[in-house]
């Protein structure tokens, strides 16, 4: 019988490589590392990799296994998924990859300027019913820019259509440099050439659903300079016609902003 969630959060709370910091309790358990990662944790100048909404953690871990001349770091808020990868990276002992578990609304509170390279956002609920809170809004991409480099790179990939349009509509609309975006990431003949291997050999556990389920994963890659005015795209969308796997949309709405 595998592990409940009250004995991997016990776990977790033993674990080197995990910090758990909800919003509930940010006043209360103040952070100190913040610009403070390489120093205090990793214990070297690499670059900093962000995978916010990491789940189980398992792209982070194969991403750290892959590149160990960089430092990767799991958010989640879903403690008892991330456990999965957590353990992983500390029973193989995998020195480059940490998990935060919070709210992404308070990103910007664990990281100083410039403290981060590149995020990645791995099959992030689209949220079309709340603009707000897709995780490439404005709302969240002011939030990237308080720690990002300067042209600092965000990496998409998804399986629905609705946030790859909205996010693609994003960067048209905003000017932003785009590296690279595709609707068929194993399919397109430019992928190898266009992104790092381990963007196409490292799978998730959600993206392998979508992908038995016959559904091509999509990816983009682009820049997010500090000095671009960002505004929402008033463009509506058509909806994907379902929420998540094996399920079907609730609304009745078939287009939104």
């Amino acid at each position: 019988m595998g592990k409940g969630k009250l004995e991997k959060f016990a776990d977790m709370e033993r674990y080197e490589n995990v910090f758990q910091y909800p919003y509930s309790t940010w006043e209360e358990k103040p952070f100190t590392m913040q610009g403070r990662w390489r120093e205090q944790y990793f214990k070297n100048d690499n670059p900093i990799v962000l995978e916010l909404g990491c789940g189980k953690g398992e792209y982070a871990v194969e991403l750290a296994r892959n590149y160990p001349d960089k430092n990767f770091i799991g958010v989640d808020i879903k403690g008892a998924r991330m456990w999965t990868g957590a353990t992983q990276a500390q029973n193989e002992g995998l020195r480059n990859v940490a998990f935060l578990r919070t709210n992404i609304e308070i990103i910007d509170r664990f990281f100083a300027p410039d403290e981060v390279q590149e995020i990645w956002l791995t099959f992030s609920d689209p949220q079309m019913k709340n603009p707000r809170k897709r995780l490439t809004s404005t709302y969240f991409l002011e939030r990237y820019r308080h720690f990002l480099t300067d042209g600092g790179t965000v990496h998409l990939k998804t399986d629905s259509n609705f946030l790859f349009t909205y996010t693609t509509l994003m960067v048209e609309h905003n000017a932003l440099p785009l590296l690279f975006r595709t609707d068929d990431l194993y399919h397109d003949e430019q992928s190898p050439s266009m992104v790092e291997p381990a963007t196409l050999s490292v799978q998730t556990y959600y993206e392998q659903m979508w992908m038995a389920r016959g559904l091509n994963i999509k990816y983009m890659k682009w820049q997010l300079p500090h000095n671009v005015s960002l505004t929402e795209p008033e463009v509506e969308i058509e909806l994907d016609d379902y929420r998540s796997y094996h399920r079907t949309k609730r609304s009745s709405l078939e287009k939104a902003k």
